[in-house]
């Protein structure tokens, strides 16, 4: 089954994506910027989601994360929940 290791950054607005983004574009640390920014959870261990399966996350980021290119930040991606930056860590086929 394919599995898929991320680290996300939730923010309530696309603007303050675009922004964080840049900044990460710009040679900011990714896991870094999502401490400092992200409003999830996952943010206390800079923004890691560990591995999962497709179904296991909302159909937007599976999407993504399934479908995009590794080890790319990606975004943003709006959800239920805001705006994502994604960053795929690792994928199995």
């Amino acid at each position: 089954m394919t599995r898929a290791s991320a680290r996300h950054i939730l923010v309530p607005t696309q603007e303050d994506c675009e922004a964080l983004k840049k900044e990460i574009e710009g040679g900011a640390d990714f896991a870094e910027v999502a401490k400092e920014h992200s409003q999830c959870p996952s943010s206390m261990q800079g923004g890691d989601l560990g591995e999962f399966s497709p179904g296991q996350m909302v159909k937007e980021f599976d999407e993504v994360v399934f479908g995009e290119a590794v080890g790319q930040v990606h975004g943003p991606i709006k959800t239920q929940f805001g705006y994502h930056l994604v960053e795929i860590t690792s994928r199995t086929e």
